[in-house]
């Protein structure tokens, strides 16, 4: 875990307001059984994970074992103000089942409980879990918690993966192997298909696979590239770049007439375009003589300038009028250059940035703005980090072989 201060100015719809003194203290305890010692420790240790990023808890990382049924936390906790107490059983089906309950100040205040088919998507009760206190307690929303990631991943000289996983990355199944396939994008809110662009033949294509009938369709080819960097909100329109004139231009294309319309004529390079709402796009443009961000509404030509800060900023992701962009920090010719992500909005001048080390780059707001996701990659390794941004916390997730290439949440 990194943390990183983030001074937040007049802009009230992101201003720092947490304090991290005073965050109340919190315990965990265990009452599992049927299952092992190791697997025990890893619902465990996912549990604590999860609460830390909440972000409204010093958490307590003991282990401590004590009866489910007991009316009072033991002693060990009596000084915390919080105790979620949990317990881990399989039913006569197999099936994995939690039960919890959250006491406050030795009082119980909460419970509920949970069921999965199989134990090995175990994280995502641990999220519920997580998401529930959150939302008892009226904290800022985390739905972002229990959503899937999509990435490709690297494993081989134009060979990858696509994997889902979630956002800590301790599940993960790989949908599509075999062949070189790049940049995922969720085809909807509910998750049940994505975009992603295959490179397996001569001309790359966007294919559209549907998770539930595991059917898999191309939509269109481009020469040069096709990418899909987003989906409006209903799913009716995506944002392509493809390179039909030799240059990569900007496209919007209708998903229910099966027609696309040029939306960028800048004799360069335009990629990346994001959503802002749904009739202005943010997007990446080569038009100063270098990469670096712009704005368009989609009834119009005429192009906004929205950063004035870095010499290469080459990614950005938009949630309503405020944009997260990476850009190059230094310029090392025979070593590795630094790639940071700062934070505007475009009714202020203000700038912020939000890492300080390592390529961090690809950032992904969350549905509600909460967070960012993106991917890092340091000292050889890759990992997804999540910016809490209303709490000056940015935690990471190490993907333990392969190279993170693209991802969407």
């Amino acid at each position: 875990m990194l943390y990183f201060n983030i001074v937040y100015a007049a802009d009230a719809t992101i201003e720092v307001i947490k304090k991290v003194a005073s965050k109340p203290s919190m315990a965990v305890e265990d009452s599992s059984i049927n299952y092992g010692d190791t697997f025990k420790l890893k619902f465990f240790k996912s549990i604590v994970a999860d609460l830390n990023v909440l972000s409204l808890f010093n958490v307590d990382r003991h282990h401590r074992i004590v009866p489910y049924d007991d009316a009072s936390v033991i002693v060990q906790d009596k000084d915390k103000e919080y105790v979620l107490r949990y317990k881990l059983f399989e039913d006569d089906n197999g099936a994995m089942n939690v039960a919890m309950k959250l006491f406050h100040n030795n009082e119980e205040v909460f419970a509920k409980n949970y069921r999965v088919s199989n134990k090995s998507i175990y994280i995502f009760v641990s999220h519920a879990i997580a998401f529930d206190i959150n939302e008892y307690l009226g904290a800022d929303p985390v739905s972002w918690m229990k959503k899937k990631v999509i990435f490709a991943k690297i494993i081989a000289p134009k060979k990858s993966e696509i994997v889902i996983s979630d956002y800590t990355l301790s599940y993960q199944h790989t949908i599509i192997s075999g062949g070189f396939n790049l940049f995922p994008k969720w085809a909807n809110q509910s998750q049940t298909a994505f975009y992603y662009t295959s490179l397996d033949s001569s001309i790359p294509t966007l294919k559209y696979v549907d998770i539930k009938t595991a059917s898999v369709k191309s939509i269109l080819s481009s020469d040069g590239m096709i990418v899909c960097s987003d989906v409006s909100p209903d799913g009716k329109t995506l944002l392509l770049t493809m390179a039909k004139d030799g240059q990569p231009d900007i496209y919007s294309y209708n998903t229910q007439t099966k027609k696309y319309r040029r939306e960028t004529y800048y004799k360069g390079i335009d990629v990346n375009g994001q959503f802002m709402n749904k009739d202005t796009i943010a997007f990446v443009s080569s038009r100063l003589g270098y990469p670096n961000i712009f704005m368009k509404k989609l009834s119009s030509r005429a192009v906004e300038q929205v950063v004035y800060y870095g010499n290469s900023n080459v990614a950005c992701s938009a949630h309503g009028h405020y944009i997260v962009y990476e850009a190059r920090e230094t310029s090392n010719a025979f070593s590795s250059n630094t790639f940071n992500l700062h934070l505007v909005s475009t009714q202020t001048d203000m700038i912020r940035r939000l890492t300080a080390t390592g390529v961090n780059e690809f950032p992904r707001f969350s549905k509600d703005g909460d967070a960012i996701l993106f991917i890092k990659n340091y000292k050889g390794q890759s990992s997804i980090g999540v910016i809490r941004l209303n709490y000056n916390k940015n935690y990471l997730f190490p993907l333990h072989s392969g190279r993170i290439q693209s991802m969407d949440w």
